[in-house]
C-alpha cells in the first residue's frame, strides 16, 4: 500500500464562489439597467399622462398653484366641446382634413417608393447607381430651401388653399426609396431567377414575389410616412389660408389664438384635442407594430 493511497483530493472552493460572484453581478447589472430604462420611460410618458390628465380638468383647476397632476373631477364632457369648438375653431373638419392628406400621402409612398426601389435594387439599366446618387442626394437640401420655388410652382397652378397642394408636393420620398432599396438588396435572387424561367416579367416579379416578401419595410415606411405627414406644420402653413382645408397642427393653434370669455386659452379642451390627435397615430403604429419591428431589425445597409 502506497502512502498516497488514503489521501483525499483537496476541494476546489475557488472556482464556484468565482462564478456565483459573477452571476449576481450580472443580476445587479441587469436590475440596474431595468430601473434605469424604467425611469427613462416614464420621463418619456410624463408628458402624455399629463395631457390627458390637463384634459380632464375643469378651467378653474388650471390656475390652481401649486398645480395638481390629477383632477378633482373627471370632466368627460372637455371631448365633445373639444370636437364642437365653434365654427372659428371647426375641429372635427380638420381631423377629417388630416386624415384624408396622411392616408393619401402614406398611399403615395408606398406605390412610389416600392416601385422605385425595385428599380433601383432589381433592375439594370445603364447609369443605375450615378442616378440613385443624384436621387439620394436630395436628403441633404433642407426643405426651407425649396419651399418658396415649390410655392411658386403652386401658385402657378393654382393649387395653394387646396388639398391638392397639401398632397401631390409629398407624394414622393427620397428617404423612402433607399429604405425599400436597401431592404430589397437583402432578398435572394433565387426566386427571381425561377420566375423569370417561367417567363415572368418585371410587374409580376414584383406584384407576386418581391413585394410580399418585402411586407416589413412597407410597414415600417407605412408608420413613418403616416407620422410625418400627420405632424406636418410648416407646409400646411404657407400653402393654406382658409379654414375649410386647415390640417391638425394648425388646427390646434387655432385654440390658443381663440380665447373665449375668460380672456385666456381653454388648455383643458386643447389637451382634450391633443389626445383626439394622438388616436390615428397610435392605432397605425398597434395595427403593424410587429412588422414595423420585423423590418427595422431586418433593413441593412447593404449597398
Amino acid at each position: 500500500m502506497t502512502p498516497t493511497s488514503g489521501a483525499v483530493p483537496p476541494r476546489r472552493t475557488g472556482a464556484p464562489s468565482a462564478q456565483r460572484r459573477a452571476r449576481w453581478r450580472r443580476r445587479f447589472g441587469d436590475g440596474a439597467s431595468y430601473a434605469l430604462l424604467s425611469v427613462v420611460a416614464l420621463g418619456m410618458l410624463l408628458p402624455f399622462l399629463w395631457m390627458l390628465a390637463t384634459s380632464l380638468k375643469s378651467y378653474s383647476e388650471l390656475t390652481v398653484y401649486p398645480p395638481r397632476l390629477l383632477p378633482d373631477a373627471l370632466h368627460w364632457e372637455n371631448y365633445p366641446i373639444a370636437w364642437h369648438y365653434s365654427e372659428v375653431v371647426p375641429f372635427g373638419r380638420f381631423f377629417l382634413n388630416s386624415l384624408l392628406v396622411a392616408t393619401c400621402i402614406t398611399i403615395g409612398h408606398l406605390v412610389t417608393c416600392s416601385m422605385a426601389g425595385y428599380a433601383f435594387a432589381r433592375l439594370r439599366f445603364p447609369g443605375r447607381n450615378g442616378l440613385f446618387l443624384v436621387y439620394l442626394a436630395t436628403l441633404m437640401v433642407p426643405f426651407q430651401v425649396t419651399m418658396v420655388p415649390l410655392y411658386l410652382i403652386m401658385r402657378q397652378l393654382q393649387w395653394v388653399d387646396t388639398y391638392l397642394a397639401l398632397i401631390v408636393p409629398s407624394l414622393v420620398s427620397a428617404y423612402g426609396t433607399f429604405l425599400v432599396r436597401q431592404f430589397m438588396l437583402t432578398l435572394p435572387t433565387e426566386l427571381e431567377d425561377a420566375a423569370r424561367l417561367d417567363g415572368a416579367g418585371p410587374p409580376t416579379i414584383l406584384f407576386r414575389i418581391i413585394l410580399p416578401l418585402s411586407r416589413p419595410v412597407l410597414m415600417t415606411l407605412l408608420i413613418l410616412s403616416f407620422l410625418s405627414s400627420w405632424n406636418a406644420f410648416l407646409w400646411p402653413l404657407i400653402v393654406i389660408n382658409s379654414t375649410e382645408f386647415r390640417t391638425l397642427p394648425l388646427g390646434l393653434v387655432t385654440f390658443i389664438s381663440v380665447p373665449e370669455a375668460t380672456g385666456a386659452p381653454q388648455f383643458q379642451l386643447l389637451m382634450a384635442a391633443a389626445t383626439f390627435a394622438m388616436i390615428p397615430t397610435l392605432a397605425v403604429f398597434v395595427i403593424a407594430q410587429r412588422q414595423f419591428i420585423k423590418g427595422i431589425a431586418m433593413t441593412g445597409l447593404k449597398g
